[in-house]
């Protein structure tokens, strides 16, 4: 059974109530998922408290403490991308309450995934999650490419394949969301204030 395989057929036992198999999808995950927080923290500062093995295992404990029925690797991994934004976004919240009001924390858009592509502003990624809520609102598709490409650094065929759509959904899907939320932070008080 390969490594695909082996992932389903775990999440299979986990919905059945399968206590045991949690520990042994962990280790067959955990290279993907911390390349995944990996690229989220490429996007966050460099002395971020959180680091990528803690946004693991808080995303992990999360995901299997949600009772939500987990159909297949990619569908996983997609809300693995999103539990992590969440968890992100939380200590973002948190710690700009700690600053009494001073501006949350910033993601850089820049040109090498190409959100954002004008002048490498930074935004807040609170303001980045408010759009994200707003998109998912009108398509939750075109968020889970937005995960998968900017926060979780895949390709575009990496991110057809784990959402068993084509390259070519994947390349509108990714096009649509950039310009959707462009127009989002564009109009965001604290994109006009960012540098």
């Amino acid at each position: 059974m390969d490594a695909k395989s082996e992932v389903t057929a775990l999440l299979g036992e986990i919905n059945r109530g399968e206590k045991e198999a949690l520990s042994r999808l962990l280790p067959l995950v955990y290279d993907e998922l911390h390349r995944i927080a990996r690229a989220y923290f490429r996007h966050e500062r460099g002395d971020h408290t959180l680091q990528p093995t803690a946004l693991v295992n808080e995303a992990y404990l999360r995901l299997v403490d949600q009772r939500q029925s987990l159909e297949s690797r990619s569908h996983f991994l997609a809300l693995a991308a999103t539990q992590m934004r969440r968890i992100l976004v939380d200590h973002a919240r948190k710690r700009a309450a700690l600053r009494r009001g001073a501006d949350g924390e910033k993601v850089l858009l820049d040109d090498s995934v190409a959100i954002v592509a004008e002048g490498g502003r930074t935004l807040e990624i609170i303001a980045l999650d408010t759009a994200l809520q707003r998109l998912g609102e009108l398509d939750p598709e075109l968020v889970r490419v937005v995960e998968l490409r900017f926060f979780g650094g895949l390709s575009v065929e990496d991110t057809a394949s784990i959402m068993n759509i084509s390259t070519a959904t994947v390349k509108r899907s990714w096009s649509s969301a950039r310009a959707f939320l462009y127009r989002e932070l564009a109009d965001s008080p604290s994109a006009a204030e960012a540098p």
